[in-house]
């Protein structure tokens, strides 16, 4: 597609190419909670190829990505997007808030780039039991780009390498950052401290289900049914759907369901941003003279569905 379609029609090449690589790692996502496959090693090289093209390594992302199953919706300890911390952020030079409110506002839908890079590729972030895996994951991961990127560009040059590679990876990382952001952030759902965290009421009432375009949704692999996955990971994705008309049958009360638009993305990147007790949310700007990055993107972006 990417290939045969003329420049003014790239952006759709590359929009679609991205939601389906992004089935890539909901594939490698499947393997890693071993619901893919009842061979485990079937799910190792799977998902490690999965997550190649998207040069994401498989295992420090699993091991990271199990963490934020055991503790999600637990302040600083899910290691999936939390709230800021008011403390932590008065404490930080003015350049770290700067790039905090960029992150968490208009780059939102592309801040899984800084945690791909700051979480999966330092070895002191994993258990001395983890490390030999992480090795392995971490060669793949440089062995695809080192015979890999070289191959595209000799066959295309650098040009070549940002219009195969590296916009369809970008449209990757926007639906990571946007999957991410809808399933664990709104208003109404807190945030609890260890002492005050229930791991039931976390995993049913603090995700969230969103309805996004169909086409999306299949090129995703059904990854927006979320609430299924997180009473169960063992339910493989073709079965969530299923699985959540049942919890809606018996637990609806509990459930928080939305519908991708403007609005929810704007209420996300303009107020969802700083712990507040209360609250749960407040803007980076609440009680202080608006923030320019952030009153530009209350202004852009539309309020409707």
């Amino acid at each position: 597609m990417i290939s045969k379609a003329p420049w003014y029609l790239l952006p759709l090449a590359w929009a679609w190419t991205g939601t389906a690589i992004t089935g890539f790692f909901v594939i490698g996502h499947d393997c890693a909670h071993k619901s893919f496959s009842n061979n485990k090693l079937i799910e190792d090289i799977v998902g490690t190829l999965a997550f190649l093209p998207l040069i994401y390594p498989y295992e420090p992302w699993r091991f990271k990505h199990d963490r934020h199953h055991a503790k999600t919706n637990m302040l600083v300890e899910d290691t999936a997007w939390h709230p800021v911390v008011k403390e932590e952020y008065d404490e930080f030079p003015p350049y770290l808030q700067l790039a905090l409110k960029l992150a968490m506002g208009p780059l939102r839908c592309w801040a899984s780039i800084g945690h791909w890079l700051g979480w999966h590729f330092q070895l002191s972030n994993f258990r001395p039991s983890e490390q030999n895996r992480v090795k392995i994951s971490l060669a793949c991961v440089f062995a695809f780009m080192a015979i890999g990127w070289p191959l595209i560009i000799y066959k295309t040059g650098i040009v070549g390498w940002v219009k195969f590679w590296l916009m369809p990876w970008l449209g990757y990382h926007f639906w990571m950052s946007t999957f991410t952001m809808v399933h664990h952030t709104a208003p109404h759902i807190p945030f609890k401290d260890v002492k005050n965290w229930n791991s039931a009421q976390a995993q049913l009432g603090g995700t969230v289900h969103c309805d996004y375009p169909r086409w999306i949704e299949v090129l995703c692999h059904d990854i927006s049914v979320h609430i299924p996955h997180h009473i169960s990971q063992k339910i493989p994705s073709y079965n969530l759907r299923l699985a959540n008309e049942s919890l809606r049958k018996n637990w609806g009360q509990y459930l928080n369901e939305a519908r991708w638009n403007w609005r929810l993305m704007k209420t996300i990147m303009t107020d969802c941003h700083v712990y507040d007790e209360e609250k749960n949310y407040v803007p980076f700007d609440e009680g202080q003279k608006e923030s320019k990055v952030l009153g530009i993107l209350r202004r852009v972006m539309p309020n409707t569905p």
